[in-house]
């Protein structure tokens, strides 16, 4: 049986067994079989870092992507038998949004703002601005004083808040604003001719909704939180994307429905004719 399909999933506590809940044993295995279907093309969309991704590839033997949306969808790579080639058409798509502001000049225009931690230089680039934020401070309050100044200077730009659950901070990313993940999706399928019919997302986290509430036909693990589930279908609800989205509840093939095996099975929901070649995997 061949299948086409753009296979795209967000990696922590998604694709990656790294949150509090159960991995089922076949999953992974079976997620690595399915990725390696001629027709199937597989893309790790992240906040990680290109240094970050590798890691999680070898720490748990994940099947080689094709493509990575790096960054939370400031960078993408194409990758072919271990080489990585940087999309500079990518940073063109995107580079407009900053008014011609550097990520060091967009930096200081938060220097008032004290409750901003700047990350790592690792976790930084020409077009991603990350900053640690304590669990306690009023976010929506921080990101509504952030906008303004963005208006102020005519800057288009997107303010991701997403949880470290392990670290037990918070995560904001100042990205142009055409430097989403669903941008991101959208424009490799566009470049790779793939549609809505054979395009699937699977994610887990705040930093996924918009795509789990757009068009693109989106899977969330059941290891999501509550929520962030509640919050998914709602938006989708209010967006008029019900059907697109598909929650995970555990029970295909024996499965428990938390990281790769919610995938399979929201894979299988969307697209009933890989259930034979998921079926029959290992």
């Amino acid at each position: 049986m061949s299948i086409r399909l753009l296979l795209c999933t967000d990696l922590d506590r998604t694709l990656l067994p790294n949150g509090p809940q159960t991995e089922s044993s076949v999953a992974r295995t079976r997620f690595g079989e399915l990725a390696a279907q001629a027709g199937v093309t597989l893309v790790y969309v992240t906040g990680r870092d290109r240094r970050l991704v590798e890691d999680a590839i070898s720490e748990y033997q994940l099947p080689l992507p094709d493509y990575v949306i790096a960054d939370v969808g400031s960078t993408i790579y194409q990758v072919k038998q271990q080489n990585w080639s940087h999309w500079n058409k990518w940073q063109d798509e995107i580079s407009a949004d900053w008014a011609g502001k550097s990520h060091d000049e967009l930096h200081a225009l938060f220097s008032e703002i004290p409750l901003l931690k700047l990350q790592q230089a690792c976790k930084q680039n020409s077009y991603k601005l990350s900053y640690y934020v304590a669990l306690d401070v009023d976010h929506k309050h921080l990101l509504s004083r952030m906008h303004s100044v963005l208006v102020s200077q005519q800057i288009r730009a997107n303010l991701i808040w997403s949880i470290d659950e392990p670290g037990a901070t918070g995560l904001l990313d100042v990205l142009p604003a055409s430097a989403s993940k669903r941008h991101a999706i959208e424009f490799l399928m566009k470049q790779l001719g793939f549609d809505l019919a054979n395009t699937i997302f699977a994610g887990d986290s705040g930093n996924d909704l918009e795509v789990l509430s757009s068009p693109i036909r989106s899977v969330l693990v059941a290891n999501a939180s509550s929520e962030v589930r509640d919050e998914a279908k709602q938006m989708a609800l209010n967006m008029g994307q019900v059907e697109a989205l598909y929650c995970a509840q555990g029970d295909f093939l024996g499965m428990n429905g938390n990281y790769s095996a919610g995938i399979l099975e929201g894979v299988a929901h969307f697209m009933p004719e890989t259930k034979e070649i998921i079926g029959n995997s290992t």
